[in-house]
């Protein structure tokens, strides 16, 4: 894997100047993954969420990359369609065989655990050799902040709101790692932009097999968390700390942690500094705290069975 002064030497295939929001965890994570595909060239598709609309206003462009922008719930099927042409164009003798091309979509949780999981769930079973990276931000926050399947219990959202009949989101938050993992497909990895030479690492990785690979990547929303634009790193390492986002990889069916954490915080210590989650800390929802702390304990423990199995 790359050294830190071999990925500095890098060229940064997102250029300065888009319009995310200060601290916005998706643009650290575009970066730190295209850091990882090294010098190959790369298309980008990207469904539309918050990292399209402020890359891609007209006439600018941040991509330093081939680039295609589709719709909120198809990025992977257009990659794996781009991927298809390139592999037809190579039979017919119309692109050089040894050329080489390395294809990557990137989609948020609203774009990827819910309204286009059939299209990625599709493109890794008919297996194409491209890389999907969901920046998971916990909601649809481009459009108002409306929960989506990957918004923790208990967070608020414009569609989960807190008041005498609910306190924020009542169910639980899809695994969509373990969901891609049950694909068996060559590379799953959960990541964190708070730990950039693990995900780097498993970018890596990931561009290097040949066939589908997913990256579900920890980016926390600054808006829409309710956090300072300066905490974005902090929390979601707190994430990791606690064992709410635990860092690992499936590699051809084989489980294994790549950061461990001896001695867990509270999983409180991530909640608090949210303004999301600031009802769960009043007077009588105890209970709710002590709920979502041994849901966190459950699937702890449920990987580290797997990690033991291998």
């Amino acid at each position: 894997m790359a050294t830190l002064k071999e990925l500095t030497h890098r060229e940064d295939r997102l250029a300065g100047g888009h319009r995310l929001c200060a601290g916005c965890g998706a643009s650290i994570a575009v970066r730190q993954v295209l850091l990882g595909a090294g010098e190959d060239p790369v298309v980008v598709g990207c469904a539309t969420g918050c990292l399209e609309v402020s890359t891609s206003i007209y006439p600018y462009t941040s991509w330093r990359s081939s680039y295609i922008h589709n719709a909120f719930e198809n990025a992977a099927a257009t990659i794996s369609g781009v991927e298809s042409a390139f592999k037809a164009l190579k039979r017919a003798g119309k692109i050089p065989a040894e050329k080489r091309v390395k294809f990557v979509a990137f989609g948020g949780d609203g774009g990827t655990y819910d309204i286009g999981l059939q299209s990625l769930s599709g493109a890794m079973e008919r297996g194409h050799d491209m890389v999907y990276v969901c920046y998971d931000n916990g909601a649809y926050m481009n459009t108002g902040i409306q929960r989506s399947s990957a918004t923790p219990r208990g967070a608020w959202a414009t569609t989960a709101q807190v008041g005498p009949a609910q306190a924020g989101k009542q169910q639980r938050r899809k695994d969509l790692t373990q969901i891609m993992a049950a694909h068996d497909i060559p590379y799953v990895a959960q990541a964190s932009i708070s730990h950039w030479k693990d995900l780097t690492d498993k970018a890596a990785k990931a561009f290097a097999v040949e066939g589908p690979a997913f990256l579900n990547v920890f980016a926390p929303c600054p808006r829409g968390w309710r956090i300072p634009f300066d905490k974005t790193v902090e929390i979601a390492k707190l994430a990791v700390q606690t064992g709410f986002w635990p860092l690992y990889e499936v590699e051809d069916g084989v489980w294994r942690q790549t950061v461990k954490v001896v001695n867990r915080k509270p999983v409180e210590e991530f909640l608090k500094p949210q303004g999301r989650f600031k009802h769960l800390f009043a007077p009588g929802n105890e209970h709710l705290l002590a709920e979502i702390q041994a849901e966190v304990d459950r699937k702890w423990e449920q990987l580290q069975q797997r990690f033991a199995c291998g």
